[in-house]
């Protein structure tokens, strides 16, 4: 038997027909597997008559749906490459994806229809399919689409090493890659997943992190599909509404950024009955060990994180509820049938995957499985960079414990040298974040003559009467910290600038500091 994601589906369907698989808060509307089944089997087929074959792209561009879930699977089904788009992206951004993905049928919603508006003239080949009621005059109405289209199962020639997905990476550098994944790469990233989790077909899952992205996508709603879950479909991240939902509908378990952890934390938490949850499971970011205890000891909840990467699925790694206290700061260890190395930087170059650095020493992170990328769509140079002698290069520092647990320190780009000395700005956020003024940070260097680069922090108060002596004067008596790793500058903001992942986009920052520096 082929192992695809359409196959996974009918087989969840064939054991819990009646169950019910999904609820969309938004639109209040449930449905059971079987229910679901037909909507998936409608858009599948509504998408044949508009002449979308295996192979061609079909795009989403909307926020948490039960409609971008359905087009997930209906893709899946007939072999039609899946692109979600992210619902963050500014017109200019969108129509990159567009171009470069070249999608038959794009999929939108109305709160993302000025986006749409702006840029649709320019895809003459391009069909535009509005999911609210009174599509707009360029656009087809979904509903009247799956209305006119049968309900009965599509049979397509699909193989498990087709390609199932363009993933466009959620980019802190640049112009965002499409991703090609396989069918294969991602049901053994979702067996993964359940295993990790110990997810079981009576759990109930909350989806609250954006679908568009991998974190969510596959690492939390296909393996509860895959598992016979029931999944709760919240269109837009809303921390109150999250704990209202918990006790409403029995939630026992969800992924979320350490941001959007740290944001429920800061609501009142006796007002919300939250005894159902069982697990919560977060990545995309690293949690600092401040946080994890402080979840740990609010919601009496087991954590588990997954690290990794768009390329990889994403995650590699594993960090085990048994694990949490004892190991914080790490990011686990290796996934099953997962090969990771700490190898020497090269400043030319990728790195050599032979070239593995002593236990504890920190290196680029490079790792080889089952869930890895088939490529870059149309980025031939790139793939073969990324992908040197079969190894993912990830780009990230970190070191590897003597119990094979990995510390991710930082982006080989973020590094910061100050005077000869290596800087990783991930050791003076976790020591900021331990400050009870302090809700958010991000650490990045700042050009100057006399030490090559300097620590700067960019602080989100939680206390608005944190100042700037504050935090210098709590670094100095930091037992973590040596004094030249301490922020020679505190700028304070209201929010940091992440990318879709949860990932704070550094190079941002660094865009500000320049700009500020220039100033004077």
């Amino acid at each position: 038997m082929t192992t695809t994601i359409g196959k996974i589906f009918d087989l969840t369907i064939k054991r819990y027909p009646n169950k019910e698989a999904i609820y969309d808060v938004r639109k209040n509307v449930r449905y059971t597997y079987k229910e679901w089944n037909e909507q998936v089997n409608r858009l599948a087929n509504a998408l044949v008559k508009e002449g979308v074959k295996k192979g061609d792209r079909v795009s989403t561009f909307m926020f948490n749906t039960e409609e971008l879930g359905t087009a997930f699977f209906a893709c899946a089904k007939l072999g039609a490459i899946f692109n979600p788009i992210n619902f963050r992206l500014m017109p200019e951004e969108v129509a990159f994806i567009i171009s470069d993905a070249t999608p038959k049928v794009v999929l939108f919603e109305k709160a993302l229809e000025p986006v749409i508006s702006t840029i649709e003239n320019r895809f003459d080949s391009v069909s535009f399919w509005f999911i609210d009621e009174e599509a707009p005059v360029y656009a087809a109405s979904y509903q009247e689409k799956l209305a006119a289209a049968s309900s009965e199962d599509i049979q397509a020639d699909v193989n498990e090493n087709d390609i199932y997905a363009f993933i466009y990476t959620s980019g802190t550098t640049g112009r965002p890659k499409g991703v090609m994944h396989s069918h294969r790469n991602m049901v053994d990233q979702s067996v993964l997943c359940i295993a990790s989790q110990k997810l079981e077909a009576d759990d109930v899952g909350l989806v609250t992190a954006p679908m568009f992205h991998c974190a969510e996508l596959h690492c939390a709603f296909l393996p509860r599909i895959h598992s016979g879950a029931r999944n709760v479909i919240l269109h837009q991240f809303n921390p109150k509404r999250i704990l209202q939902l918990i006790g409403q509908e029995k939630i026992t378990k969800f992924f979320a950024a350490p941001t959007m952890w740290n944001m429920l934390l800061q609501e009142d938490l006796s007002q919300y009955n939250t005894d159902s949850l069982k697990l919560g499971l977060y990545g995309a970011a690293p949690m600092a060990p401040s946080l994890v205890h402080a979840l740990h000891d609010r919601f009496g909840i087991g954590l588990v994180q997954a690290y990794g990467m768009t390329e990889m699925g994403p995650a590699i790694t594993f960090l085990s509820e048994k694990d949490q206290l004892r190991k914080a700061g790490s990011a686990g260890q290796a996934a099953i049938n997962h090969d990771i190395r700490v190898v020497r930087t090269r400043e030319n170059g990728p790195s050599d995957p032979d070239d593995v650095v002593p236990v504890g020493e920190t290196g680029e992170i490079i790792v080889k499985g089952p869930c890895m990328m088939i490529g870059y769509f149309n980025r031939e140079e790139a793939t073969e960079k990324s992908m040197y002698k079969g190894w993912y290069h990830s780009g990230d520092i970190g070191y590897l414990d003597d119990e094979g647990f990995l510390y991710v320190n930082d982006r080989v780009d973020d590094m910061i040298i100050s005077g000869g000395e290596n800087i990783y700005p991930r050791e003076v956020e976790d020591v900021l974040h331990a400050h009870e003024g302090v809700l958010d940070v991000a650490v990045v260097g700042q050009p100057d003559d006399r030490w090559g680069e300097t620590v700067t922090a960019f602080v989100v108060r939680k206390d608005p009467k944190l100042t700037e002596e504050d935090l210098e004067d709590y670094c100095k008596k930091s037992d973590s910290l040596a004094n030249y790793k301490r922020p020679r500058k505190y700028l304070f903001c209201e929010a940091l600038p992440r990318n879709a992942s949860g990932k704070i986009q550094k190079f941002v920052l660094r865009k500000q500091l320049e700009e500020l520096f220039t100033q004077g």
